[in-house]
């Protein structure tokens, strides 16, 4: 047993001794670590994932919009008045006061206010709203208003991630996490969801006006409103107005009171050929539209234009989709000359329009 003991020593000895003369020579293994070694005195946590700043930049800009209405209750038998009251939200867009929101939320309001983050509270003037893409302008007396970050040259895109901010249900300022589900267009002639950005950070009723920022704190667009249909439960679907389109609307809004928009007077369908065949899917080229109705009064009709002529170009320009093609129409300053590059039964002509104010 003491011989065994002796052995055991000095083979323990020798280990060490050669362990130590390798540390010697190879000082990288004095930093080498074991699978089984474990530290219990970190002295930083892995930092976690928050968009904590986005929010610091963005929130202060973002407001509490409160509107009052009197109108006829229409369910008493005699004459009587009731007072309406809404809330949503809306965004400061520069420091001269003025702040985007939703037309639905200001629309038939007799009083409108604000209330910002830092507690002040502000009586609105409505400037001008506009129906079609759903966003109206206000415009607040008051110094050291925060603006929200806004740059014109960021193209958002799909699968970037996005902060709703707003003032759900009354219940104060609260943000939404999601990623950008479809991109919207930033033409003028939007008449609907189709037109705008499609989203999955939830909004509710209050969130109307808000902001939806991307993950450094940037505007990308207003909130707007959740795809619904009748008997239906969907969810994870929400739109906002792009950003582009909004502060185009925001601009025109200020300087005219109102969004002038050009029409052709026609419908068509998306086609992939000379020889009209409808468009089936997104992932098929798209070679112009098919004319398939022209208004008989509409500048289309007085240029000649004809049912079955398939419109390649507006103005020299190609276009991804009949939609955007409606934007560059309607964009185009009323009364103005807008040349179309139309194919006619295999023929390519130059027909010359004048389009004129889409009125409602």
């Amino acid at each position: 047993m003491a011989k065994f003991l002796s052995f055991l020593l000095k083979s323990v000895a020798y280990g060490l001794a050669l362990a130590f003369v390798l540390m010697l020579l190879f000082p990288s293994l004095r930093q080498a670590t074991f699978p089984f070694q474990t530290s219990f005195n970190t002295t930083q946590d892995d930092v976690p994932v928050s968009y904590a700043k986005a929010v610091r930049r963005a929130a202060p800009a973002v407001v509490n919009v409160y509107t009052r209405s009197t109108l006829v209750d229409p369910r008493s038998l005699r004459p009587r008045t009731i007072e309406r009251q809404e809330l949503g939200s809306g965004v400061v867009m520069s420091a001269q006061g003025y702040i985007l929101t939703n037309y639905h939320v200001v629309y038939g309001a007799d009083y409108i206010e604000v209330a910002l983050q830092d507690g002040r509270t502000l009586e609105a003037v409505l400037i001008g709203q506009d129906e079609i893409s759903d966003l109206a302008v206000l415009y607040v007396q008051a110094d050291n208003l925060p603006v929200i970050p806004q740059d014109l040259q960021l193209e958002p895109q799909v699968g970037d991630v996005v902060l709703a901010i707003g003032n759900p249900l009354n219940l104060g300022q609260t943000i939404t996490q999601g990623i950008i589900s479809a991109a919207g267009n930033t033409g003028l002639s939007s008449r609907g969801y189709p037109d705008f950005m499609r989203m999955d950070a939830a909004i509710n009723r209050g969130n109307s006006g808000g902001a939806l920022v991307n993950s450094n704190g940037t505007l990308i667009g207003i909130n707007a409103a959740a795809f619904q249909v009748e008997n239906q439960d969907i969810q994870g679907i929400f739109f906002a107005v792009p950003y582009k389109l909004a502060i185009n609307v925001m601009e025109k809004l200020i300087k005219q009171g109102r969004v002038s928009r050009s029409h052709l007077g026609v419908t068509g369908d998306a086609v992939i050929n000379a020889a009209g065949e409808p468009l089936l899917s997104s992932g098929q080229r798209l070679y112009g539209f098919s004319v398939t109705a022209i208004n008989a009064n509409g500048p289309a009709a007085e240029a000649g234009l004809q049912i079955g002529d398939i419109v390649l170009e507006v103005d020299g320009k190609r276009f991804e989709s009949i939609q955007q093609a409606l934007n560059m129409i309607a964009e185009a300053p009323p009364n103005s000359a807008l040349p179309l590059t139309v194919d006619r039964a295999g023929q390519r002509l130059i027909i010359n329009t004048i389009v004129r104010e889409l009125r409602r």
